[in-house]
């Protein structure tokens, strides 16, 4: 990660233990950092999605794009 950012938030115990249990999260802090990179993660995977439909998968191979590491 680069650099922390510092804050205070007002979170509802029930749900943050609920939310450590079901991630196995042993800190609040991970607790968010795990919920803040999901929420990511779920709005950008509509994204994702349409670039894989927009790619063309032919049935020849010749026509499909070269790999790069």
């Amino acid at each position: 990660m680069i650099g922390m950012a510092v804050t205070t938030i007002d979170l509802d115990p029930r749900v943050l233990d609920d939310a450590k249990q079901l991630t196995g999260a042993r800190s609040n802090r991970e607790v968010v950092q795990r919920a803040l990179e999901t929420l990511i993660a779920v709005r950008r995977q509509p994204a994702a999605v349409e670039r894989i439909i927009a790619r063309d998968f032919s049935a020849d191979p010749s026509a499909a794009d070269e790999l790069h590491p």
